[in-house]
């Protein structure tokens, strides 16, 4: 990536974010006119490679020992931070709660969490069986991005200090997309999506990728977006400036904040 990682926090065209892959993407909607959701196979995890790929809508997902694919859904998953309303019941336990969140603090934690199966009752947003694309190679790339300052991670953390849920995913300008999150306590993984939305809104994010659509994420109020309109508005949110999140690490909030009107403490 050269000079590029050395300023990803200035404002960065689309067209350079497009043009930093060794591979040329197709175009999603030409490729796969049906909306089955799988555009390309094969290339490479390198960072270039992922954020050319998720600066044209397309994102990884393929399990251990099977070729790279690349996917672009139809309908694509999204929620506006603006538009989140957290629960009565959520609310009213981030006031009982002494818990805390912090940005970036456990990065390797959180998505070694979010590996886990299921049936651990860690990972919330893949149904039994698809907890195998977050393998040792997804990891180790995402473990680059997120040293570039691009991929970042939301921790919770217990009254004794023990991680207790969290999320990861990464951030392009004005948006940002969700990749994984989990939970060891109840309601640990909604408080940290909460705290996302949150940041979300202090720092000019506009949009959450959630990608695929579930149970658990309609839950939360995402909704969905036909794919040329998510791809349409996607130029523009990479295109948009916001406030780098790389710079905010470690610095804690209690979720009894989070209903507050600026909890997240950033230098603006």
């Amino acid at each position: 990536m050269g000079n590029f990682t050395q300023q990803h926090d200035k404002h960065i065209t689309p067209e350079t974010l497009k043009s930093l892959g060794r591979y040329d993407f197709p175009d999603p909607i030409s490729i796969d006119p049906d909306g089955i959701g799988i555009v390309a196979m094969g290339g490479d995890l390198a960072p270039e490679t992922l954020i050319s790929a998720y600066a044209q809508g397309l994102f990884p997902w393929f399990n251990e020992d099977e070729p790279i694919a690349w996917w672009c859904p139809e309908p694509r998953c999204v929620i506006a931070p603006s538009a989140y309303q957290p629960s009565k019941s959520l609310r009213k336990q981030a006031n009982r709660e002494r818990w805390q969140l912090t940005l970036n603090k456990a990065f390797d934690d959180v998505i070694h969490a979010c590996s886990l199966p299921r049936s651990d009752g860690l990972n919330d947003n893949h149904p039994e069986g698809e907890h195998t694309w977050i393998h040792d190679e997804m990891i180790e790339a995402y473990t680059k991005l997120h040293a570039q300052g691009f991929a970042h991670s939301i921790e919770v953390w217990d009254e004794a200090g023990q991680l207790i849920g969290g999320l990861y995913g990464l951030k392009i300008n004005g948006i940002y997309f969700g990749e994984s999150m989990f939970h060891r306590a109840s309601n640990a993984s909604k408080l940290a999506f909460w705290g996302l939305m949150r940041l979300c809104e202090q720092s000019d994010v506009a949009l959450v990728d959630c990608q695929l659509p579930n149970d658990h994420l309609m839950s939360l109020g995402a909704t969905t977006l036909p794919r040329a309109s998510f791809l349409t508005q996607l130029d523009n949110l990479i295109g948009s400036q916001s406030v780098p999140w790389q710079r905010h690490s470690h610095k804690p909030l209690a979720v009894s904040l989070l209903d507050s009107e600026s909890p997240w403490q950033l230098e603006l």
